[in-house]
């Protein structure tokens, strides 16, 4: 039987790796650029600030293709400090030419089901572009 339209993509979701860094580097960078999703203006210049950024965060995960390719990623963390840390904020990037194929779905699906173990008890989206 061959796949539908929208069933679930081949990819699995997971915790992201030091080799996976310079994919989701090269995502984060191309989603930047493109100027439509991140208010960010900055492209993480280079391994150290790219270490530095997805380490930094509660939950950063990939979604990784049936060799292996990093296709995806998000990024989870706290929306606010104190009294507001226990809402989470994340943010989606999926590669140009992965888009289309659910892999956003994958990984919002993932974040959701980490909300929870990571302490967080919902999730707000307060910076879309």
């Amino acid at each position: 039987m061959g796949a539908r339209e929208g069933a679930a993509p081949a990819v699995a979701v997971r915790p992201w790796e030091p080799a996976d860094l310079g994919a989701m580097t090269a995502i984060w960078n191309e989603v930047v650029r493109e100027g439509r999703a991140f208010p960010q203006t900055d492209e993480l210049p280079d391994a150290d600030a790219a270490t530095a950024f997805f380490g930094a965060q509660t939950r950063a995960a990939v979604a990784a293709g049936a060799s292996g390719e990093v296709l995806g990623l998000y990024v989870l963390h706290p929306n606010n400090v104190g009294r507001c840390a226990h809402v989470a904020n994340a943010s989606y990037a999926v590669a140009a030419s992965a888009r289309g194929r659910g892999i956003g779905r994958a990984l919002v699906a993932d974040s959701l089901a980490a909300l929870a173990p990571c302490g967080f008890r919902g999730l707000q989206f307060n910076a879309v572009v």
